[in-house]
């Protein structure tokens, strides 16, 4: 499978480990995502609220590099980014002349041929009969909380992805690797994303009530595909713990993850070894 991969800023900075198990877990399963040369900054936690035709210059440029070097699909496994690129390229495509106004702006002609794929979508052109398939560790004693967050699904006139408000996507895949996904209620719930640094009473609220229903409904982990909401859900779960005096305990993993578990990787060469709770 040949498609191009917009890393975005959170896979080459903070999370990092998410990189390191997508590529991993992908090469298991002989999808090689291309990074697309000179891609920036999708504008995604600032732009909107600065410049309304910078939010969408932003991504587009991104797709008019996927275009350029020869790609029809491109991998976004950031929500937040993905969102942002499908947002661009609807805009433009019902508009003629802010596609022309932004070519101008961003030197470069995007044609809107390029499709944007969240990871999951990923997995699903690979097929859940080949995953299960392919696993060598069959997951049985997973329990987990598949948690969406606020963009994977929505907007849902933009992503188009899933059901907003009842997703499943997640859960059919995690099924197949012979874990138990639970029934619970914040799959789609926000954790606070990246008022993190602005008001983190908020986050450590928000995330509080995401990790206690998990636990509430017998999740012995919680598994996403956001690299945001895996910073809030991990690596502030102690700082959780200290402001409300819950104790949870609960792992976080990235989808990429429990995938290459099932697949016969390790911690290590995942990147699990690298999570605050482990």
């Amino acid at each position: 499978m040949r498609l191009a991969y917009y890393p975005g800023c959170a896979l080459h900075g903070s999370s990092n480990d998410y990189e390191q198990s997508l590529r991993a877990c992908l090469g298991k399963l002989d999808v090689e995502p291309q990074e697309i040369k000179e891609w920036i900054c999708c504008g995604a936690t600032a732009a909107h609220a600065l410049n309304h035709k910078l939010s969408i210059a932003l991504p587009a440029r991104n797709l008019a590099l996927a275009e350029q070097q020869g790609f029809e699909e491109m991998l976004a496994p950031c929500p937040m980014c993905s969102m942002q690129l499908l947002k661009a390229a609807k805009l433009m495509d019902q508009d003629a002349a802010l596609r022309r106004e932004i070519s101008a702006v961003i030197e470069a002609e995007t044609n809107g041929r390029v499709k944007v794929l969240n990871l999951i979508q990923i997995f699903q052109r690979v097929g859940l009969d080949r995953l299960k398939a392919a696993v060598k560790k069959t997951l049985t004693d997973l329990k987990p909380a598949c948690y969406y967050g606020c963009l994977l699904t929505r907007p849902p006139d933009v992503v188009k992805f899933d059901d907003p408000e009842q997703p499943s996507s997640m859960e059919a895949i995690l099924a197949v690797l012979g874990a138990k996904p639970v029934e619970w209620n914040y799959r789609t719930e926000c954790c606070g994303a990246g008022m993190t640094m602005a008001n983190e009473e908020t986050v450590l609220e928000l995330s509080r009530r995401i990790l206690a229903d998990a636990q509430q409904h017998g999740a012995n982990c919680v598994v996403t595909a956001c690299p945001m909401c895996h910073v809030n859900l991990d690596m502030k779960q102690r700082d959780i713990e200290k402001h409300s005096g819950a104790t949870f305990g609960i792992p976080v993993y990235y989808l990429t993850d429990v995938v290459g578990l099932a697949l016969g990787l390790s911690r290590e060469e995942l990147g699990i070894d690298r999570h605050f709770v482990v």
